[in-house]
């Protein structure tokens, strides 16, 4: 599947364009507002082989991507334009009840993801330059080294102008009279005016001296008030006038208010919210590392850390470090080593292939893919990642390791924004996160079914389990007294759905598709009834009601799995019409279940297969594609 057809996928998966408010991206996911998460289909979504999973923040609906996202974002946006001006959120009934905090955490994020590449590349030049002249590879005074320089330093310097555009888009106002804004509050003459010394005042109101280079508070305040005076003053004006004065009256009023309001307010409420996370940095020490060490992973997920990058560029702008980078980057070798832990755990080799290369990915910076395609799927490697980064993350912030730059990759690629004093206190924290993480994870264990193992466990040849009481008016046997199936003639079943036979390599899980259980087919069903695909007997109905296992008079015994991972409803949607030791003949109802309620969260691709395979030279299926139940649709030879 190409990036078009993805981005189409995704787009009918979750609603449509009419059910899209706002979407951008960051470095792995698309990000987005959604007026209704309910029509979201998370089974389809987490089909497509370009999804590596999804997540919901608040509101916010987010489709996990990787590496490829801004390819995805752009096909989206090129198939409908207008989804690229779509950074104005609309008014919906949930954004009415969404918390105040929440709602900060994700308009500061939507500022400053489209601001990340940018950022991160000057921010990677910077650290790289440190590292040169370290290494006595490059000299400050020379002229190259000046050049490069004013690529990284460019960009902070004029940090304000990068906000005012991407605030700008975010909050719906024009985004050339947004940097006109900045311009005149950077503007050579005014930094001189305001850094005089002397009292400065505008039409007799006193105008507080701020610094507004590399500033990040102010001018996302004035930018969003902006929004305001912007709309209101097009409203007024006749249309005729618009043009000339909607922008000349917007800045008449903005740049004064900025002045004289604004920019101090900003500034004081910069200092305020920086000065007390590096008070918590500072004096928490290791129980603060431990903590937020700890926590990281979870506050990556939230998208909270958005909410720190302005206080992040200011400790780098004015202090010339940061203490809250380090425990990015040691969290994601907490991930990393997690996931490793996994690989020397997991015996299934498709499994370990996977946790090997997410291990990588983590290494070099991009942890989604191991944090929800490997850790939180097992969950017990999350909580070995939690622990392994709260252990490098207390004796990072126990010797006070620290950032010098904003490198934009938490991995081994962004270590150059660690260079510096404190470079190694860094760096063995990053070790043993990923050392401790690996341990853990591998004492830990894993189910590798998560879930499912326990009920697969039991549909191994011969398996039983105590009969529930069966129906009064069918005949019972005793399973226990039924030992392993001898198959004793070729055996042929019949589709237990009405729906699409297709071939089982194509079940998107590796117990079924990579034949672990047995040969077979399986079937994207249509209609919510399972019947029994032979004559025989029910040997097993799991206590979730989601797979039952019969056994045919003449010795195959079959597996029949409704969709994948349904064990979690713990038998919600599902009816159970038989038990363990019913007799029953082909086309018997066995389950009934809610088809449409289990597709909303679930892949409900159902699974048959021979669990006895091994006692037949050939299984084949006979018919694919559309199917009724009851048409033949496995065969099987001795």
């Amino acid at each position: 599947m190409n990036h078009q057809e993805t981005a189409q996928e995704i787009i009918k998966a979750v609603g449509g364009t009419n059910n899209i408010n706002s979407v951008y991206h960051c470095i792995t996911r698309l990000r987005f507002e959604l007026k209704d998460n309910d029509k979201v289909d998370n089974g389809t979504l987490k089909k497509l082989d370009k999804v590596m999973g999804t997540n919901i923040s608040g509101d916010q609906f987010q489709v996990i991507i990787g590496n490829d996202v801004p390819k995805v974002f752009d096909a989206m946006v090129k198939e409908h334009p207008a989804l690229q001006q779509s950074t104005e959120k609309k008014e919906t009934k949930s954004d009415n009840k969404k918390n105040v905090i929440l709602k900060i955490f994700e308009t500061i994020a939507g500022v400053f993801a489209p601001m990340l590449p940018a950022i991160t590349a000057a921010g990677m030049l910077k650290g790289l330059l440190a590292l040169f002249v370290s290494l006595g590879w490059m000299s400050a005074g020379t002229d190259t080294y000046r050049i490069l320089s004013a690529i990284g330093d460019g960009v902070f310097h004029y940090l304000p102008l990068l906000i005012a555009v991407s605030a700008a888009r975010k909050f719906g106002s024009n985004p050339f009279v947004a940097i006109a804004l900045g311009t005149a509050l950077m503007y050579p003459d005014m930094s001189t005016l305001l850094s005089s010394g002397e009292s400065v005042a505008f039409i007799g109101i006193p105008v507080t001296a701020v610094s507004y280079a590399s500033s990040v508070i102010p001018i996302l305040l004035a930018v969003w008030l902006m929004s305001y005076v912007e709309k209101w003053v097009d409203r007024v004006i006749p249309a005729a006038l618009k043009l000339l004065l909607v922008p000349l009256i917007t800045l008449l009023v903005m740049v004064p208010v900025t002045l004289i309001a604004i920019g101090p307010l900003g500034t004081f409420v910069g200092n305020g919210l920086s000065g007390g996370i590096n008070w918590l940095l500072n004096e928490g020490g290791l129980v603060a590392g431990i903590v937020l060490g700890g926590a990281m992973a979870l506050i990556i997920m939230t998208g909270m850390h958005y909410a720190l990058v302005p206080i992040i560029l200011s400790n780098i702008a004015t202090l010339g470090f940061d203490k809250f980078l380090p425990l990015t980057y040691i969290s994601n070798m907490g991930q990393a080593g997690a996931t490793l832990g996994v690989f020397f755990r997991a015996k299934d080799k498709k499994l370990k292939t996977v946790a090997l290369s997410t291990s990588f990915t983590a290494l070099m910076g991009v942890t989604e893919p191991a944090m929800y395609g490997v850790n939180m799927k097992y969950k017990k490697p999350f909580a070995a990642a939690m622990i392994g980064s709260a252990v490098g993350g207390g004796f990072a912030l126990a010797f006070g390791a620290k950032a010098y730059v904003l490198a934009g990759n938490g991995g081994l690629p962004g270590l150059p924004s660690l260079i510096g004093q404190t470079f190694w206190y860094s760096l063995i924290g990053m070790i043993l996160a990923f050392v401790v993480g690996a341990i853990m994870s591998t004492v830990f264990g894993i189910k590798e079914e998560e879930g499912d193992a326990e009920a697969l466990a039991q549909f191994s040849p011969g398996a039983s389990s105590t009969p529930a009481a069966a129906p009064s008016n069918e005949a019972a046997v005793n399973v226990d007294d039924m030992g392993a199936p001898t198959p004793t003639s070729d055996a042929t079943a019949v589709a237990p759905m009405t729906g699409k036979a297709i071939p089982l390599k194509e079940v998107n899980d590796p117990t079924f598709g990579d034949e672990l259980m047995g040969k077979g087919v399986a079937f994207v069903p249509s209609v919510g009834e399972l019947v029994s695909p032979v004559t025989g007997t029910v040997m097993n109905v799991f206590k979730t009601k989601h797979a039952i296992v019969v056994r045919s008079d003449n010795g195959m015994e079959l597996l029949i799995h409704v969709g994948i991972n349904t064990v979690k409803l713990r038998g919600q949607y599902f009816e159970s019409h038989v038990a363990a030791g019913t007799r029953v003949q082909a086309g018997d109802k066995l389950l009934s279940f809610e088809l449409d309620q289990i597709a909303k969260e679930y892949d409900i691709t159902t699974a048959m297969v021979v669990t006895n395979t091994a006692d037949y030279k050939d299984i084949q299926p006979m018919n694919l594609g559309e199917i009724a139940m009851g048409q033949e649709v496995l065969k099987a030879q001795i």
